[in-house]
């Protein structure tokens, strides 16, 4: 049996390297959003790694009412847990607040009949620079981590 070369039907005229060319197409795209992904995870990477440091800070402040004082072990504690990271500002501050839910500012007469409960917040930030700029976005992303819990009394 002989195949025929005549000539072909009209859609299938000349397809020779047709994936060639889709795939010159598709490839820088799909880099593209590879390299776009692969920042996204960083950046939300970094900003987990922010908020835990604003968490161990705080879980090293409320053991009791002497390390809610040590403004400087806390602030260790943050730079310890975020060791890969160049941590801006960290601040750390009390309130308080009445056991009965009434507000209080922290002076022993405030609450009449009930305990004064310290309150510790912890805040931290980082500066995110991305590895690509994209036009029309900063340069520099700021990420903010916060963390509250009351003392153990």
């Amino acid at each position: 049996m002989q195949c025929r070369s005549g000539p072909r039907p009209r859609g299938f005229q000349n397809e020779n390297g047709q994936a060639l060319i889709e795939a010159a197409i598709a490839l820088p795209l799909l880099l593209l959003v590879l390299v776009g992904l692969f920042e996204l995870a960083l950046a939300s990477y970094s900003s987990i790694e922010v908020t835990n440091a604003a968490l161990a800070g705080v879980q090293y402040g409320t053991r009791n009412a002497s390390t809610a004082a040590d403004t400087t072990g806390i602030q260790t504690a943050v730079a310890n847990d975020a060791g890969n990271l160049n941590l801006g500002t960290t601040s750390v501050s009390h309130s308080c607040i009445c056991s009965d839910g009434s507000a209080s500012t922290c002076q022993p007469t405030d609450c009449s009949g009930a305990n004064i409960e310290t309150i510790l917040t912890v805040q931290t930030q980082a500066t995110f620079t991305p590895g690509f700029s994209i036009p029309g976005l900063p340069l520099n992303f700021t990420l903010h981590g916060q963390a509250v819990q009351k003392v153990l009394q």
